[in-house]
């Protein structure tokens, strides 16, 4: 079983608490996508971020001065995203450490996709953005079934914690060998279930935590998930999408 997690805009550097074990297998691609964002003008950047000025110059002079060798940080703890927040790899035991190295693949625009404990630096660059590297469209042909290909392990089974911008990434290249489990993390408004952002991604950085501390090998066991006020909905789930509802709205982070 593979869990698919999408990254953070927001990264850090930490070379401190852990040493990164590996380099991104993918590095080769990563290179030529850093060769031509250095190509790119400052206008051009600003454009394919779709940030503001100060971002913008925040991220040209890293991209600059960027040495994909030196100074890395292991990719779990370089995201500092909501969902990478309420995983809390900083408080992982290393049999929870262990796990996710051997379960969780985190996909990226920039490195496509990651083992947690990989050596990356920081990076500003969505699944989503125009880049035509290579004479390509965009990332997603850029990539095209790498991602998947990186991903799968032996058993087929996907579990998707990311969000549709990074699953449209691997999706499309699934066989009928596959499986693809997607987790649905809302609140029911008016006879529907409503996925609000915040607290979806919560839930995924949650559910990975869940996960590694129960050492989950089987999907099904995903069912006894029962942070943050979410418990499954069985009438709402299906054998592919497993429907967790949030029962109690003021329920805080344990």
């Amino acid at each position: 079983m593979r869990i698919l997690l999408a990254p953070a805009k927001k990264m850090r550097v930490d070379t401190d608490t852990l040493a990164p074990d590996g380099i991104p297998v993918l590095r080769e691609k990563t290179e030529r996508l850093l060769t031509w964002l250095r190509s790119c003008s400052h206008s051009d950047l600003k454009m394919l971020w779709r940030c503001s000025d100060k971002i913008a110059e925040e991220n040209c002079q890293r991209l600059s001065s960027m040495d994909l060798d030196r100074s890395l940080t292991p990719a779990i703890l370089a995201y500092d995203g909501i969902a990478y927040q309420y995983m809390a790899p900083g408080v992982f035991s290393d049999d929870a450490f262990r796990y996710v190295q051997e379960h969780l693949r985190i996909l990226s625009g920039f490195y496509g996709v990651l083992r947690p404990m990989d050596g990356v630096t920081p990076y500003r660059l969505e699944m989503q953005a125009k880049v035509t590297a290579d004479g390509c469209r965009d990332l997603y042909d850029f990539w095209g079934d790498a991602l998947y290909r990186q991903a799968r392990d032996e058993s087929g089974i996907f579990l998707d914690l990311a969000s549709k911008e990074y699953s449209r990434a691997v999706r499309p290249y699934l066989t009928l060998d596959d499986t693809w489990i997607t987790c649905l993390f809302g609140e029911e408004e008016n006879g529907k279930v409503i996925q609000k952002g915040v607290y979806a991604k919560m839930a995924r950085g949650e559910m990975v935590r869940f996960l590694a501390e129960g050492q989950v090998k089987d999907p099904e066991a995903m069912r006894q998930f029962d942070r943050l006020g979410f418990r499954y909905d069985p009438q709402r789930s299906t054998p592919t999408e497993y429907v967790f509802l949030r029962e109690n709205q003021n329920t805080k982070r344990r």
